[in-house]
């Protein structure tokens, strides 16, 4: 059985964002058009948010962080992909960040740079100098689910909002169908 998600505009719940989330919500031009809905937190994971809350996997959206390094030198890149895909680390993302290696950032190191709760983590109010990839097809989407900071919530937006993130680059092809190899 699934349950029906009570959205609220996102500026009117803070309480429902991480710190950085809301601070850079009231900056962003479209914020008037985000909602935020309360999830269970143990439920963060997209295929149990979705079968819970009855949203798709194709308009849910997943953020990810990637370590890219080069030489002694570590940099951090989010990357925007919708729910039935995943992200090319080892191929254009990496060659996108012009690094020898590229993995996903350890729970520590995200969570302490962002101040994002592990599950939550969102291309809202990323540390300014982190490039934003944004999977062009997620950008065209009418609306996206994504995280909102924290584990306990879920922002609504359309997906012409997500694409004006600081920082967001839109890249055709980043994500890829699970299963397929890359």
């Amino acid at each position: 059985m699934s349950l029906p998600l009570d959205f609220h505009p996102a500026l009117s719940r803070p309480d429902l964002l991480a710190a950085p989330v809301a601070a850079a919500l009231r900056d962003m031009p479209g914020a008037s058009q985000m909602r935020v809905a309360q999830i269970d937190p143990a439920l963060v994971d997209t295929a149990a948010f979705c079968e819970r809350y009855g949203v798709s996997p194709e308009e849910s959206a997943n953020c990810v962080v990637i370590a890219a390094k080069r030489g002694g030198e570590t940099t951090y890149a989010a990357c925007v992909v919708a729910a039935t895909t995943r992200a090319d680390v080892n191929g254009l993302v990496r060659r996108h960040l012009g690094a020898r290696k590229a993995s996903f950032g350890s729970v520590d190191a995200v969570t302490a740079a962002t101040a994002m709760e592990y599950g939550g983590i969102t291309p809202i109010g990323l540390p300014a100098h982190w490039p934003v990839l944004i999977d062009a097809a997620v950008a065209r989407l009418g609306s996206a689910v994504i995280g909102a900071g924290i584990r306990g919530a879920k922002l609504w937006l359309p997906g012409s909002v997500l694409a004006g993130v600081p920082g967001a680059e839109m890249i055709e092809g980043l994500g890829v169908p699970a299963g397929v190899p890359v």
